[in-house]
Formats: structure tokens, C-alpha cells, sequence
């Protein structure tokens, strides 16, 4: 049973890794063959598309194009740089104190309010595509990177993910440090973060993969190419720029795949976390 229990993670690992083995084989692989094996899907063409485990004549053209002759790209990565770090941030400095006074304060309605929160967590970006539009027109805020931001600042999910971790200090730990003098101020900065970092790191780290590969906001928010993340210029690639197309998935994948690699510890009991009643 066992064994083939291990065959079946080995195959479905291999269906998740194989989109990325295809990525880093298209950008070794030159304009010409991919040409060949991409233009029946590409370009009004018809049939059905092929594929190669490895390139016939690796070539690293491909990243020569786009890290040197292709400026606009470094425009594109540190737009994503600005979004990610600016949603990152905000979360930090409004989620942390919120998820915390959910976690540790009792106040009239404080239940139909994380309830509340809780809806909204579950609620597409499509349901609330229209409100958030009016309000960042009202505000002056549409085609601009703070449009972006600002929305994802006030996101429910990092103060669940960290509620549930703040929720878990014992009570008799909270006492002690107000028996011994310590304000609600320094109980927080000296027992709530410490504690509580691992929903804080794991809320990080799943904030910076949603939020480095975000693709719908920008695409109702933006409407300057000069503002488009990188997410927005991979979908807009023809069959001549497919190689760089290629190449520029590798390099973007890269942040993503370190961050959650020194992240996956606390991701891993960020995720369990999430599954545990009240």
C-alpha cells in the first residue's frame, strides 16, 4: 500500500513540476525551434503543438535579450517590486494590531465583526471588482500603483492567518506580564510578536506569492504600460518575443521559489493553522 501510495505522489509531483521543466526548456531553445513547435497554437495556427523534453541547440539568447535588450523588462520587474513590497507592508502595519485585538480583547460584537471579516475573506476579487473600481476613481486612484496597493493593504486573510496564532498565547502568560507591570503596549511588542511570528512570516510569505504574480488588478486598475507589472507582459507576448516570454518566467520564478523556500516551515504550520476550529 504503501509503495503505491509513493508512486502516486511521485506522479503527481511530476504533474506539478513538469509546467516548470517546460518553462526552463523554452528559454534554452532558439527562435527557430520554438517557431516550429509553437506556431500551430500561435498565431491564427491550427493544429496541435509538440513539444521536446530537451532543445536540440541550447542557447541562452533568450536571456540575453531580455536582461540586456530589453529594457522595458526592468521597468516591469520593479513595478512588481513596488506592489508586492508596498502590499506587504501595509498588511504588516494594518493587520498585525487588528489581528491582535481580534486575538486578545473582548469588546461588544467582536465575534459578528471577525465573522464579518471571515466573509469577506471568501469573497472573489470579481464580487467586489466593481465597488473597489468606484471608490478608486472617486479617489483619483485609478492608473496608479497606490490603486493596486491600497486594496490590498486592508486584505482579511493575513489577520486570519495571524489571529489564529495570537489566539493560541496562553491567557496565563498575557496575566503574568500585567501582574509584573507590563502595558497592553509592551505585552504586544514583548510576547504577542515574538510568539506570534510564525503567522506573521507564514502571512509574508503566502502575501508575496499572491501578490508577485498578481494579474487581475492591474489588469482592471492599469491602464499605462508603464505601470504594468510584470504579470501583465507575459500574456502579451507574440510568437517572435515566445523565447524571452520563457525567459522572463525563469527569472520571475526565481524570487517567488526563494521566498517560499526559506518561508515553508512557517508556511507549513501557517496552512494547518488555518484548519483548526475556534
Amino acid at each position: 500500500m504503501k509503495k503505491i501510495m509513493s508512486v502516486f505522489l511521485w506522479l503527481l509531483a511530476f504533474l506539478c513540476v513538469f509546467p516548470v521543466f517546460f518553462m526552463i526548456t523554452g528559454s534554452l531553445m532558439g527562435s527557430t525551434e520554438l517557431k516550429e513547435l509553437l506556431l500551430p497554437v500561435m498565431e491564427g495556427g491550427s493544429g496541435y503543438a509538440s513539444w521536446k523534453c530537451f532543445p536540440q541547440y541550447p542557447t541562452l539568447k533568450s536571456y540575453v535579450e531580455l536582461l540586456i535588450d530589453t529594457p522595458g523588462f526592468y521597468a516591469m520587474m520593479w513595478n512588481t517590486v513596488k506592489i508586492a513590497a508596498g502590499v506587504l507592508a501595509g498588511q504588516m502595519i494594518v493587520g498585525i494590531p487588528a489581528a491582535w485585538g481580534f486575538a486578545r480583547f473582548h469588546f461588544p460584537f467582536r465575534k459578528t465583526l471577525f465573522m464579518i471579516y471571515i466573509a469577506l475573506m471568501m469573497m472573489p476579487f470579481q464580487v467586489m471588482m466593481l465597488s473597489s473600481y468606484l471608490v478608486l476613481d472617486r479617489w483619483g486612484q485609478i492608473d496608479t500603483l497606490e490603486g493596486i496597493i491600497l486594496p490590498a493593504v486592508f486584505s482579511t486573510f493575513p489577520v486570519f492567518l495571524m489571529y489564529r496564532f495570537f489566539v493560541g498565547i496562553p491567557e496565563a502568560l498575557i496575566e503574568s506580564a500585567r501582574l509584573d507591570g507590563g502595558g497592553e503596549i509592551m505585552i504586544f511588542l514583548k510576547i504577542g510578536l515574538p510568539l506570534g511570528s510564525p503567522g506573521i512570516i507564514s502571512a509574508t510569505v503566502l502575501g508575496f506569492l499572491e501578490y508577485w504574480n498578481l494579474l487581475e488588478q492591474p489588469m482592471a486598475f492599469l491602464k499605462s504600460k508603464e505601470l504594468w507589472p510584470l504579470s501583465l507582459f507575459l500574456p502579451a507576448v507574440g510568437m517572435e518575443q515566445a523565447g524571452i516570454a520563457f525567459a522572463a518566467s525563469v527569472v520571475a520564478l526565481c524570487p517567488a521559489l526563494l521566498v517560499f523556500l526559506a518561508g515553508q516551515d512557517y508556511l507549513e504550520q501557517g496552512i494547518i493553522s488555518t484548519a483548526v476550529k475556534e
